[in-house]
């Protein structure tokens, strides 16, 4: 079933609106003390350009299919605990907020692509954004006793989140078929349009 242009077309336009009035905080959560489990799980939750990221890792996983339903969430938990660690130990990452955004982007178009996606690319996507997302949450933590309870945190949301989109794009594509499926797309146009309209408030 193919969608009107027009719905499309507004889709887009109004994605690009509300991202581009977005202004380079929303791509980070700003200072966390590594305290708790709790404020782990939460921390990665109050960025909205991380949940769009996340959601997106599972919606492409569960588009692409196959081993891609596990080995693309891995991947990303993976380097992003990689990517926490370098930042913990306060080695700089050069435009970190410009990958946060563009692994907005490129996530979305992914996922509207679908299918077309091979699995190494989706599992590569996944690692490289990781890296981002990960130094930022690992810059913003104080080592302390309770990192590792602030780190389990984040890797739970974060697998949560993937799971949301995962679980979430499957349930859409088996109930409603192709409009359920062409859902799932449009709404990764919108994602991808409102992480360019962050990459254009940052330029």
């Amino acid at each position: 079933m193919r969608l009107p242009l027009t719905a499309v077309l507004s889709a887009v336009l109004t994605a690009t609106v509300l991202g581009s009035l977005a202004t380079p905080a929303l791509a980070h959560t700003g200072g966390a003390p590594a305290t708790s489990i709790l404020a782990g799980f939460l921390h990665p939750l109050s960025g909205i350009f991380h949940v769009l990221s996340m959601v997106s890792i599972g919606t492409m996983a569960a588009l692409v299919g196959g081993r891609a339903l596990w080995t693309v969430p891995a991947a990303f938990i993976a380097v992003m605990v990689a990517g926490a660690a370098v930042g913990l130990q306060g080695i700089a990452l050069p435009m970190v907020e410009l990958g946060i955004a563009l692994s907005v982007v490129v996530l979305g178009i992914a996922t509207a692509c679908g299918r077309s996606v091979p699995e190494s690319a989706a599992v590569a996507m996944a690692a490289v954004f990781a890296v981002f997302h990960g130094h930022v949450h690992g810059s913003e933590m104080a080592l302390s006793v309770a990192t590792a309870l602030f780190g389990a945190g984040f890797v739970l949301a974060t697998a949560l989140l993937h799971a949301l989109g995962l679980f979430g794009a499957r349930l859409l594509n088996r109930r409603f078929d192709a409009m359920g499926t062409a859902t799932v797309r449009l709404a990764g146009l919108g994602v991808a349009a409102t992480g360019l309209g962050m990459v254009g408030a940052m330029i």
